[in-house]
């Protein structure tokens, strides 16, 4: 697949600008094992990138312009690095505000034309975005001579989103597909932003699981339950549920209404279960890493309530699949995607099986990665 890619934005490069490219750059997209809904609780996340890429063939020019042509949307984006002040539509609003971002930042960034090719699934929750952040900060990298740091790219990728495009979003996608590592998982500090790589444990594979559903409810049930957090956290007199203990839980939540109660729970003990997950993987225990798996997804369903028919069926037919460890739904919820960690020697049983049974559940097709 990666020669292929390779070899197209070569050609469509040459057929564009007539020459070959100076640089070839990618980033990944992403998939997250444990820690939903606790990024913006200042907590821990355990994302792992995926292979499938943005990629970006290019060149520089000699003055400060960029030129982007996508193959998937067939549409250019243009801009003047001298003169942003307002962002694009769409696509392209990304690449700009990351260029936006980067000049925030002190760098000084030079012109480039490029053609851009994407591998991530756009509307699965496997970050497609984040992954054209990444893919256009390295872009900018290569031609202003910058070196590659993982947390203040990611960051800029952040800003572009907050500040540019206007999506709230938390650190997590941006840091995984910019310091991603093939075989491991990233654990993050979503406070210190403190990042370590984790080993998968040997002989396992992890498998996206996408219902095929549309996400629905996502933007308003999200800032539901960070209001709920908030409420959470004041009640407790901290600045965010990070700081909010099982013991502390434990002893009890007094006055607090029934439904921010479940939503503390979930943030608290989802906490717990991601540095769980990673002593799990440094002992190289699978069956450990399912367990937690299938805990968090059952926390996540019945205390953050962000699941949904669809992704519990998901999650059922691979648990009911030869091979399976352990299987949650991943993200934000209400749709798009569950993963599942299985037996690398059952891995081409597995994918039919949980096809077939999702299918007959839902009356879906699934799209598996």
């Amino acid at each position: 697949m990666q020669a292929n890619t390779y070899q197209k934005l070569v050609d469509a490069f040459r057929s564009a600008y007539g020459r070959a490219p100076e640089h070839m750059v990618r980033a990944p997209g992403r998939v997250n094992l444990m820690g939903d809904h606790t990024d913006y609780n200042d907590g821990f996340v355990l994302p792992m990138a995926i292979d499938r890429w943005v990629w970006i063939a290019l060149a520089a020019r000699n003055d400060l312009k960029v030129h982007l042509h996508s193959l998937d949307m067939n549409d250019t984006a243009a801009f003047d690095l001298s003169a942003l002040d307002s962002p694009q539509q769409g696509w392209a609003a990304y690449a700009e505000g990351v260029a936006w971002a980067l000049g925030q930042a002190g760098h000084a960034l030079g012109g480039w034309q490029g053609v851009l090719l994407g591998e991530v699934p756009m509307g699965a929750g496997l970050s497609s975005s984040a992954a054209l952040e990444m893919a256009v900060a390295r872009a900018c990298c290569a031609v202003s001579g910058l070196p590659w740091d993982p947390v203040p790219m990611a960051l800029a990728g952040q800003k572009a989103e907050n500040g540019w495009v206007g999506m709230n979003c938390g650190i997590m996608d941006q840091l995984i597909s910019a310091a991603g590592q093939a075989g491991h998982a990233l654990c993050i500090d979503c406070r210190s932003l403190d990042h370590e790589a984790v080993s998968l444990p040997p002989e396992t594979a992890v498998v996206v699981l996408d219902t095929t559903t549309q996400r629905g409810l996502v933007d308003s049930a999200y800032n539901q339950r960070r209001t709920q957090c908030d409420a959470g956290a004041a009640h407790f007199g901290v600045p965010k549920l990070r700081d909010v203990t099982p013991e502390m839980v434990a002893a009890g939540m007094g006055s607090l209404e029934a439904e921010i109660q479940r939503r503390v729970r979930h943030v608290v003990s989802e906490n717990q279960r991601t540095l769980d997950s990673v002593a799990a993987m440094e002992a190289a225990d699978a069956v450990r890493l399912g367990e937690i798996m299938q805990a968090s997804h059952a926390s996540l369903r019945d205390d953050f309530e962000v699941s949904c028919p669809a992704l519990d069926q998901m999650v059922d037919s691979a648990l009911a699949s030869e091979g399976c460890y352990g299987a949650r739904m991943t993200g934000a919820g209400f749709g798009g995607c569950a993963v599942a960690l299985v037996k690398a020697d059952r891995l081409e049983a597995f994918i039919p099986e949980v096809s077939r049974k999702y299918t007959q559940a839902s009356g879906l097709p699934p799209r598996i990665y």
